[in-house]
Formats: structure tokens, sequence, C-alpha cells
């Protein structure tokens, strides 16, 4: 008998195999993931787009896999061309993605690309500003930044959650779609769940 594979965990192993020299991220693909559907559902996203942006938010740093490893685990202040060859992950993990059959791989090429632009314009690689950024980058966004604040990482201190939601309100309107902080905020006792759940 022929052996199938879950779509979303092969999704999930793409995405940990792609940052495998940075960290140990399998546990932090789930979780944003999960943050993701969340929010998805919350602002309006039926069921099955909702499934859609939670497997493809898996690959949002999936063009990391073209990162020199010692860029990704350095703990020094990077200059100019390091941050140059850091930010190109999101244009060569969209590249990677793109699909003309693949609803899944066609909205994770869009949230590799957007998921670090931000509301005021101050993001990359395109400098999108407010609704130009796609939806989906902007859930991608505040899931994955509340990830990295309050989990561990080699290079930084972890926030504790309130904090990080703090941080995150403030940033509404600035650095996030005021939208989508609002749902995540709605919809945080669900998200401390979550993080709790795949500690």
């Amino acid at each position: 008998m022929k052996d199938t594979v879950d779509l979303d965990e092969s999704l999930g192993k793409f995405g940990y195999l792609a940052e495998i020299h940075e960290w140990d991220n399998r546990k932090h693909l789930e979780r944003v993931s999960k943050y993701v559907r969340v929010m998805a559902l919350a602002l309006g996203f039926n069921t099955d787009e909702a499934e859609v942006l939670s497997a493809a938010s898996k690959l949002h740093d999936v063009g990391k896999v073209f990162t020199p490893k010692e860029l990704l685990r350095s703990t020094e202040n990077l200059d100019d061309k390091d941050w140059v060859k850091i930010e190109k992950h999101t244009t060569q993990g969209a590249k990677v993605l793109e699909s003309k059959d693949s609803i899944v791989m066609k909205t994770a090429s869009v949230i590799a690309l957007t998921h670090h632009e931000r509301w005021d314009g101050s993001g990359y690689p395109q400098r999108l500003k407010g609704k130009e950024i796609p939806m989906s980058g902007c859930i991608c966004a505040v899931a994955d930044v509340f990830d990295a604040l309050t989990t561990n990482r080699p290079y930084k201190q972890t926030v504790e959650d309130e904090a990080a939601l703090r941080m995150i309100k403030e940033s509404a309107g600035v650095l996030f779609n005021p939208e989508v902080v609002t749902v995540f905020e709605r919809e945080f006792s669900e998200i401390r769940k979550i993080k709790k759940a795949c500690e």
C-alpha cells in the first residue's frame, strides 16, 4: 500500500528544513499556523480559506534556506550588507513558492513576500503601506512577531505574553494592520491556550 503524507505535515517539514540552521523552529511553525487560523476565522474568512492561510503560513520563512547560516545564528549587530542578505529571504521564498495551480503555494508565496511589510511603509522588501499589504501577510506578521517576542531565541530575551500583546497593540496602525491587531486582542485567550499547548 502506497504511503500518503498529510499536506500540512509536509509543509511543516519543508518550512522546518528551511530554517534548521537558525534554531529548532518546529513548534514556532505550528504555533504561527494555529494563530493565523484563529485570526483568519475571526476576521471572517471561511473555514477552507482559514485552513489554506494556516497551512501556507508554515512556509513564511522558506527563503531562509538561501540565507548564510552564520547570519541566522549571529548574536552580534549586523551591518547594512548583512541585513540586505537577510531581507532577501522574502523575495527568494516567494519565488520558490510560485505556483500556477496550488492555492496553498500561491498563498504561501504572497505570505513569504509580504510578512515583513509594515503598515506605515517601513517594512520590506517592497515598502508596501496600509491596505497595499495583502491581508494574508498582515495576519502572518502579527502571529510571527508575537511568537518571536514570547519564545526563546539565541539572539534575544523572552517577553511575557501580556507585554508582547501591549507592544503589538501600541504598534497598531504603525507596524501592523489595526483590524488584525483588534482581532488578535479579542482572541488573545485562545492564542495563549495554543501557545501553552505547543510549548
